[in-house]
């Protein structure tokens, strides 16, 4: 399986509010099947972002490292996952390892050229 394909696996979604502190609420949402993948925030939105950026983070940095993520269910045939990756602010280090180069990056650099900017950077 690709990468592609490895971000385009759904996972179950788990959600929870958690009162911290008397009438203080914290929503905690977590992908039980990728070990760490957790985010919690007072916004919904917030820690659903910060989630994705994990799930994304995490199968990627699994492929770099040669490990293979779980994979509990077969892939989603109309996911796109370098769109979510650019709204993430991952698609450079995405794209490098999709090896797309067609689109434009942040720096107005087609995103293969992005990746290895940013790569030098670091």
């Amino acid at each position: 399986m690709d990468l592609r394909e490895l971000l385009s696996i759904p996972y179950l979604l788990e959600a929870e509010a958690v009162e911290t502190e008397p009438g203080r609420w914290l929503v905690r949402l977590t992908y039980p099947e990728l070990p760490g993948c957790t985010a919690e925030g007072a916004v919904v939105e917030d820690a659903l972002r910060d989630l994705e950026r994990r799930r994304i983070e995490t199968i990627v940095g699994l492929v770099e490292a040669g490990a293979v993520p779980p994979i509990p269910r077969q892939p989603l045939a109309s996911a796109d996952p370098l769109w979510t990756a650019r709204d993430l602010g991952l698609s450079a280090r995405v794209a490098a390892l999709l090896g797309t180069a067609t689109e434009q990056g942040g720096d107005g650099l087609p995103l293969k050229e992005e990746a290895h900017a940013l790569t030098r950077r670091q």
